[in-house]
Formats: structure tokens, C-alpha cells, sequence
């Protein structure tokens, strides 16, 4: 086995490994946790603006 062949085996090596990632990724049953996760972002704003918005009514009162 010389170098060519071992450069050979990786090269088919990482490529089945880039189209098992493709698959997980975009697999129907992780869909769910990834937009889950796209969110979370926007969740805690929600959170913050609505803390902020109790707080001036409590204010008013």
C-alpha cells in the first residue's frame, strides 16, 4: 500500500462521511429540533420585551 492508495481510502472515507452528515441534517426526524433551535434566538427577545412591558405596567399602577 503506497501513499496514493491511502489518499484514495480518505478521500472515500470523508465522502461517505460529508453524505452521512447531508442525511443526518436533513433528515425529516431532526426537522423538528433544528427549527426548535433556529428560534431560540427570537425566544429570548420575546421574553426580554415582554419582562420590560410588565415592568412599565407595573409602574403605571
Amino acid at each position: 500500500m503506497d501513499i496514493n492508495d491511502l489518499r484514495g481510502l480518505s478521500t472515500v472515507f470523508l465522502m461517505i462521511s460529508f453524505i452521512g452528515l447531508c442525511l443526518w441534517a436533513y433528515s425529516r426526524k431532526r426537522k423538528k429540533s433544528f427549527d426548535e433551535a433556529a428560534n431560540l434566538p427570537f425566544a429570548e427577545r420575546d421574553k426580554e420585551l415582554n419582562r420590560r412591558t410588565v415592568e412599565k405596567e407595573e409602574q403605571n399602577d
